[in-house]
């Protein structure tokens, strides 16, 4: 760890972290941010990116000090008001971290895991991928395939609300894209379309299928799976819900579907 004391906000050090709410500049830059004490923890501690730099304040650094002293990223200390100026929000608890995009697991290589798998189709809302994330992670799940259209699970409110599981469980955005949920059937996977208009409930499916090698198939939040997309699925289930109730959010029902493999 070099620490290093910011006083000014417009410091050319501190330049990117006031790009925080600038997606598409930290994106061209080849770094993302994350931000709030635990995220940045886990980032440093369990997550394979490389941490270029984090931005503290007083209180953060004391109560980060030995996962920072860990580090040999730069740490810039500022006060709580030069803060304040250099991100505008007051959502990350005095701490921010920038770290370098890495490539990110192959398919090939979730495709070589025990599964099960988490599969999303252009869910575009940060918060429901950073909610499936935490919830893969939470079951037990090897991974997450994203199609090109969903949310980039390394936007700073992805990372936030997954807890940090977006930066410690594997993934892959999969091109072409429907034709690699076909690789995932072509490779022996069973894969689950999740769709409240199919015909069977998901334990019955889940007891037939099991839960390695299986795939679960979840799609926008409003419009549900492509049709190209769920045709490639090998079996197609809902989850059971009271009458009057026509959905699920996403990230929930990835959550009651992994449950439900793990206890099969």
């Amino acid at each position: 760890m070099r620490l290093l004391h910011v006083a000014d906000p417009e410091d050319p050090r501190v330049a990117l972290y006031r790009g925080v709410r600038d997606p598409e500049l930290l994106r061209d830059h080849g770094v993302f941010i994350a931000e709030g004490r635990l995220v940045v923890q886990r980032l440093i501690e369990q997550s394979p990116f490389r941490v270029r730099s984090v931005l503290v304040t007083p209180p953060a650094l004391t109560a980060l000090a030995a996962t920072l002293a860990s580090s040999p990223a730069d740490v810039f200390t500022v006060s709580l008001d030069v803060m304040a100026l250099i991100t505008t929000y007051n959502v990350h608890r005095g701490c921010l971290a920038i770290a370098e995009r890495a490539a990110a697991a192959t398919l090939d290589a979730l495709l070589a895991s025990r599964g099960p798998l988490v599969v999303l189709e252009n869910v575009g809302n940060p918060d429901n991928v950073g909610g499936t994330f935490r919830n893969a992670a939470a079951f037990g799940a090897s991974g997450v395939v994203l199609s090109p259209g969903c949310s980039d699970p390394l936007y700073r409110k992805a990372i936030r609300t997954s807890m940090a599981a977006t930066l410690t469980t594997p993934f892959v955005v999969a091109e072409p894209w429907p034709e690699s949920v076909e690789r995932l059937r072509l490779a022996g996977w069973k894969v689950i379309a999740l769709s409240p208009g199919a015909d069977r409930e998901l334990a019955d499916v889940a007891r037939g299928v099991g839960s390695t090698h299986t795939a679960l198939l979840l799609g926008h939040e409003g419009e549900g799976l492509s049709v190209d997309a769920a045709r490639l699925a090998t079996h197609h289930a809902r989850i059971p819900m009271a009458a009057g109730a026509d959905s699920l959010n996403v990230a929930t029902a990835a959550a009651v579907a992994l449950y439900e493999l793990r206890t099969i």
